[in-house]
């Protein structure tokens, strides 16, 4: 894996510099867009030689340059007017590899004259994307990342993309290891140890007793877990203080359901393989104060509840038509034991809620993989599902720009009146149900609705845009965006953590 060590060089004559660095990486739309005559001309002469060169990404002898390596990959615009600043990252990683694979060690990375703002940033963060090496394989001793830094050229961004990255590969660990080996004590265990001595609050809730009185619902879940020592459920509090006065405060709900066999509503027809993923949002916020304790913005608080639970199936397991009171004190009847995640994030946020009722302008969040239907509307994107309150203040669409300038794209989605309707509970024993008896793939506005029932559950929804404390939430649903390539096995992206970092620090 690339320890995050990116470091800036803004003298372009490293390029020579054989003593620091073993290969020179251009990303570029086109030859003629590389400034540096050097590079320029023996891209140039290498093209008369090659017609792929400019193409297709290739690896060049270069003599003179450092490492003797010159590595043109290009950004191709293969969507013309859409395309955005993803290509970038496909071009790095594709330099990159070639870098890894060809023996290099200290690569500089080099953009030309790209449209993108934030197209260094990208690159830089597409290759460590590529560099990721699954936390089994390092465990068990499996051949080491050969790449030791990567030199960022006419750059300043480098303690920023370290801090980006720490937070990433911790967010890549947590989310894609499996479900033994991140069981909820152990994925405890390993934030516990990820968060020493990095100056962010910690703390453990682990005693049954103590579960089932302030996350009922979290503990319905797990409830089947407890009977397995190194399964039972946990909820891990994270806190960041920055320096001077607090000018905001972000609450955030991580869903970390270590591994969900969908309960007694079994999932079926190999539909249990990859469950193990289904932490993700977990392991996103999680990462996310990595990437804070290393950055120290000041003058804002963060607050954090990460629900850790194993969706058992057994004697104890909880079933469909049950009724159980959440935290906020209200009465939920279970629709599906599948559709368990919003279970454990409405606890999780009504104790968040409590909290931003006495913070300095404090805004909410949610982040799970929460639903099938959002991949089968948005594919590989974030969906972003704000209340009323964070609509009308434009947080679900700053978020959109934020992750479109850095290629973390995210869809908004309107939260409607028909979104509460499916969540009435018809025979007046309950307050809500939590959901249909149907895959939310196959449910109309299947990752809409589960936000209505966050906020009924959680409490929230008496902090309306009418109410003496307005609170603004936003959801975020990341079942299609937390990993990358194969559905089942494929990376962890750590998705949407880029993003909310640049939200919070901005």
């Amino acid at each position: 894996m690339f320890a995050a060590n990116f470091v800036d060089v803004s003298d372009k004559e490293a390029i020579f510099d054989d003593a620091n660095w073993d290969a020179v990486l251009v990303l570029s739309q086109s030859l003629a867009e590389i400034e540096i005559e050097e590079i320029a001309l023996l891209a140039s002469h290498g093209a008369t030689v090659d017609r792929r060169v400019g193409k297709s990404a290739t690896l060049l002898f270069a003599p003179g340059l450092a490492g003797g390596r010159l590595i043109i990959s290009p950004i191709k615009a293969t969507a013309g007017d859409y395309e955005d600043v993803r290509s970038v990252a496909e071009a790095a990683r594709t330099a990159i590899a070639i870098a890894r694979d060809a023996g290099a060690k200290r690569p500089l990375l080099l953009v030309a004259n790209s449209a993108y703002a934030k197209a260094l940033e990208v690159a830089a963060l597409g290759c460590g994307q590529e560099l990721w090496q699954p936390l089994e394989s390092r465990e068990a001793g499996g051949e080491p990342c050969a790449i030791e830094a990567i030199g960022l050229l006419q750059s300043d961004t480098a303690a920023l993309l370290n801090a980006l990255e720490a937070g990433r590969n911790l967010a890549r660990d947590l989310c894609g290891t499996e479900p033994e080996r991140m069981a909820a004590p152990a994925f405890a265990d390993y934030c516990l140890n990820a968060f020493k001595g990095s100056g962010i609050r910690v703390s453990v809730v682990e005693h049954r007793d103590e579960l089932e009185r302030d996350y009922p619902l979290l503990c319905a879940v797990g409830r089947a877990s407890f009977a397995v020592a190194r399964h039972q459920p946990r909820v891990v509090k994270l806190e960041y203080l920055g320096e001077g006065d607090t000018q905001r405060t972000l609450l955030f709900a991580g869903k970390g359901v270590v591994y969900d066999t969908g309960g007694a509503d079994l999932k079926i027809a190999g539909a249990m393989a990859g469950m193990s993923r289904d932490k993700g949002g977990a392991a996103a916020v999680a990462g996310l104060f990595k990437t804070l304790s290393l950055l120290k913005p000041k003058g804002i608080r963060v607050i954090a509840e990460l629900g850790l639970v194993r969706n058992s199936i057994g004697s104890e397991a909880f079933v469909t038509d049950e009724i159980i009171q959440s935290h906020a004190g209200v009465r939920v009847r279970i629709g599906n034991t599948d559709a368990e995640g919003r279970l454990v994030l409405a606890d999780l946020l009504s104790h968040l809620r409590l909290k931003a009722l006495t913070a300095v302008a404090p805004e909410l969040f949610s982040v799970a993989t929460l639903t099938g239907h959002v991949v089968r509307v948005y594919g590989g994107y974030t969906a972003a599902v704000a209340n009323a309150v964070a609509h009308k203040a434009g947080v679900d669409q700053e978020l959109s720009a934020i992750a479109e300038e850095h290629g973390e794209a995210l869809e908004v989605s309107r939260l409607r009146r028909e979104d509460f309707g499916k969540i009435r509970e018809v025979s007046g024993a309950a307050d809500v149900l939590s959901s249909n008896n149907a895959p939310s793939s196959v449910t109309a506005r299947g990752h809409q609705y589960p936000a209505a029932f966050l906020l009924k559950a959680s409490g929230l929804a008496e902090h309306d845009l009418s109410s003496n404390k307005p609170l603004p939430y936003v959801h975020l649903d990341i079942a299609g965006s937390a990993t990358e390539g194969d559905p089942l096995y494929g990376k962890p992206t750590a998705a949407p953590l880029v993003t909310l970092c640049h939200y919070i620090t901005m």
